[in-house]
């Protein structure tokens, strides 16, 4: 067979071929391809659509109420749904209606906007989610929190470089941070989760967390900001930040006038260092001098005591207000005025018909005398940190001592004593981390917590100043500091704690 012949009977071949295919296609077959869209909602298929804007303009109309209810013009279908063009001969289209039925039936629809997530530093807390449609409501929100905390000249001042020069005394704020990890992504938020589009709204949840509601107080005759804070567990400066219509806490309350006294519970935590130069008291030292040619009994003050002032210059820190242990004191204070010590004359001749005895057993709310000097347990200067106070709901039952030198600094027993507790924990709890707990006359007890280390033993019997530890931060802490307790009885055994300033008042 010749070439021609060859390639004549190839295209007789090739065209009986094509005839056959066309004989055994169906009408369907002779269909064009054309772009279609297929739907999906969590990952199963729901159907094809041939125009997809007509869903969504149906999701429009139908959702009315949603777009009435948050002011915007569009709506979107749910999380979990996705359309996908696809070029098809497939023809087996789906109604638009039948397609809405199905997703408004399933899921939640979805509004464009922001979900922020917010991480705690600190471990197993899990993270809070926010939603807002406009990430300035978040913006402005947070901005509020900042100057419930500080004040809102402080935070202008801050943010425009202007705070004032420090004269003699007083204090700027060097650093400004939340201590959170904080992220704001663009999404698509369900309209069942809580949106919020209101800034005072935001602004509450992230002061009270879930506690939004409240808890009000009417104020009546006799009132106080330091007692109605104290008996809803609150201390002044807490009271303070959840009524921003109080400025200080010497506000004179009227009757029937209606205070917010909600725990807070901060979403955020604010963290402020500030540069302080400050007058800080020196509490004077009491010292008896025996007399024996005065009978027992006898008590006579010397020389009356008088507290000194130091000049002190600081590094602060405070997280959502609230002072933290740790602080940083910067070179050598300057004396402005020393302390002079007390001085009592006390009596040891005994009469002939002196058998002994003690003291009367201590009663509450009355001045401390236990016939013996209280010492101040740590070295000078000191700053307190934090005062005898309720804390988020609990009291704080003791004083914080710091800036003494931070860990390794003497701690010292404020009055003779037996030493019952010189370990981790014990009858105070592990947040006490290395702890002391001395025994002392008429019932008397003092905690010296959180210390670095301890240098005496349970059963041994200790004076007044003699040192028994040295400050660290040990336990619950978040810096350096001696926590200073002072306890009628037993500590958290039927012992009663006392604010410890009382015994130098």
């Amino acid at each position: 067979m010749n070439k021609k012949s060859i390639i004549l009977c190839s295209l007789i071949t090739l065209l009986l071929g094509i005839l056959v295919i066309f004989c055994f296609m169906t009408d369907e077959s002779y269909s064009i391809p054309s772009s279609k869209y297929q739907v999906y909602l969590n990952g199963e298929k729901i159907g094809v659509l041939d125009n997809k804007d007509a869903l969504y303009d149906l999701i429009n109309k139908e959702q009315i109420e949603i777009k009435n209810e948050y002011d915007v013009d569009q709506v979107y279908p749910p999380k979990g749904f996705e359309i996908v063009e696809k070029t098809t001969y497939n023809d087996d289209i789906v109604e638009v209606e039948d397609v809405y039925n199905a997703i408004k039936d399933e899921k939640d629809f979805t509004l464009k906007g922001y979900t922020i997530t917010i991480k705690s530093n600190e471990e197993n807390v899990e993270p809070t989610y926010i939603y807002v449609l406009d990430e300035g409501i978040f913006e402005e929100a947070v901005k509020n929190i900042v100057k419930i905390f500080i004040g809102e000249d402080r935070f202008e001042q801050y943010m425009e470089n202007t705070q004032p020069e420090i004269v003699d005394v007083g204090y700027i704020i060097e650093n400004m941070y939340f201590d959170n990890n904080i992220t704001i992504k663009e999404s698509y938020v369900n309209v069942s989760d809580k949106i919020y589009t209101d800034v005072d709204d935001l602004t509450k949840y992230l002061l009270f967390k879930d506690n939004t509601e409240g808890e009000t107080y009417t104020v009546k005759q006799g009132d106080t900001l330091e007692n109605v804070a104290e008996s809803h567990k609150l201390n002044i400066d807490e009271l303070l930040y959840a009524n921003d219509s109080i400025k200080s806490e010497d506000t004179l309350l009227a009757i029937g006038q209606k205070l917010n006294v909600t725990l807070i519970d901060p979403v955020l935590s604010l963290v402020y260092e500030e540069y302080v130069v400050q007058d800080v008291e020196e509490q004077y030292q009491k010292v008896v001098e025996k007399d024996s040619s005065q009978y027992v009994g006898y008590s006579k003050v010397k020389q009356k005591g008088v507290n000194g002032i130091n000049r002190v210059t600081s590094r602060i820190q405070y997280t959502n207000g609230d002072q933290n242990a740790g602080v940083k004191i910067i070179g050598d204070p300057v004396v402005i005025k020393a302390a002079v010590d007390e001085i009592t004359i006390q009596g040891t001749k005994k009469k002939s018909s002196y058998t002994g005895g003690s003291v009367s057993e201590i009663t509450s709310g009355t001045y401390i005398d236990t016939g013996q000097a209280w010492a101040w347990p740590t070295k000078s200067p000191y700053v307190i940190s934090s005062g005898y106070k309720y804390r988020w709901g609990t009291l704080h039952d003791g004083i914080d001592i710091s800036g003494t030198g931070g860990v390794g600094s003497p701690i010292y027993a404020a009055l003779d004593g037996v030493v019952v507790n010189a370990q981790w924990g014990g009858i105070v709890g592990n947040s006490a981390g290395y702890n002391v707990v001395i025994r002392h006359s008429n019932g008397y007890y003092t905690v010296y917590a959180h210390l670095s280390k301890i240098l005496v033993s349970s059963g041994q019997t200790v004076s007044r100043r003699q040192k028994i530890g040295l400050m660290g931060c040990t336990g619950s802490c978040t810096g350096p500091h001696l926590h200073f307790g002072v306890f009628i009885g037993k500590p958290y055994n039927g012992g009663k704690s006392i604010n410890p300033l009382r015994l130098w008042s």
